[in-house]
């Protein structure tokens, strides 16, 4: 699987490059509407097909799950893309996006990239080995209870049909907390819970390339990683709760008392 980490930092290096260059003329870019508050820029594409050029190169028959070409090829090796998660960000010219690369085998994530090109942070997790920022060993924050915690989410843009429970999470957490932030790609804000910068994330209506990496980041540095419902895998569902174990448990006693599930053996 090492083999396949170096591809895959590889290739998030190469859209990071094609992400950077092109960010001062996002004036100029041609920019698609893809449904409500979802936007697909030029620099989107150029970015995917440079990241599964680079892994078809080295792996001709793994398959692919990718944000902008969807899924394409069949089998057991499947890498799950988002070239350039934060695109609204991007396209207003505020500098927090990321590129999230995972590799999928079998239904089980094997390895995770995420890589912010403007602060040239590299954020990397092989299963069994632990996760990285820039080769050094990160691990979540070890904070035990949410008073004083900082936590990250999303709000609600693709489908507003769980705006009102959010809404009702959010004030609560809102007044048990440090503070709540929604800086706009939820790669990078899971990379941030692994490596202890976040203290929890929660956020509905994900997909599985917004999320695939992030998850894996976080489980290698010793969090937890569960859906909204307490019993799906989010990938499924796209819906997440993470953090470490303490407050992680603690977010999901908020989120079961607004959602009335039950809570779920983390992983």
């Amino acid at each position: 699987m090492q083999a396949m980490l170096n591809i895959a930092v590889r290739a998030a290096r190469r859209a990071g490059d094609i992400i950077v260059r092109q960010f001062d003329r996002v004036d100029t870019l041609k920019v698609d509407t893809k449904s409500p508050n979802e936007f697909v820029s030029e620099v989107d594409r150029q970015a995917e097909a440079a990241i599964i050029d680079i892994i078809a190169r080295a792996y001709p028959g793994h398959a692919f799950m990718a944000e902008e070409s969807g899924e394409t090829g069949d089998g057991d090796f499947v890498w799950i893309i988002d070239p350039l998660d934060g695109t609204t960000n991007y396209l207003h010219g505020f500098p927090v996006f990321s590129v999230s690369i995972a590799l999928q085998v079998k239904g089980r994530l094997e390895v995770g990239v995420v890589y912010d090109p403007m602060r040239q942070e590299l954020f990397t997790a092989l299963r069994g080995s632990g996760a990285t920022l820039n080769d050094r060993k990160i691990r979540v924050s070890r904070r035990n209870r949410l008073e004083g915690a900082l936590l990250g989410t999303g709000f609600p843009y693709r489908d507003l049909e769980h705006l009102d429970r959010y809404l009702a999470i959010f004030r609560e957490l809102m007044q048990k907390t440090a503070g709540i932030r929604r800086p706009g790609s939820a790669a990078l804000d899971l990379a941030s819970v692994a490596c202890g910068r976040l203290d929890g994330f929660w956020e509905y209506g994900l997909k599985p390339w917004d999320l695939a990496a992030g998850a894996l980041l976080i489980q290698e540095a010793g969090g937890f990683v569960g859906s909204m419902d307490g019993r799906g895998d989010p990938l499924d569902t796209g819906d997440i709760v993470a953090g470490g174990e303490r407050v992680y448990n603690a977010l999901r006693g908020v989120i079961d008392d607004h959602t009335g599930s039950g809570a779920e053996t983390p992983t």
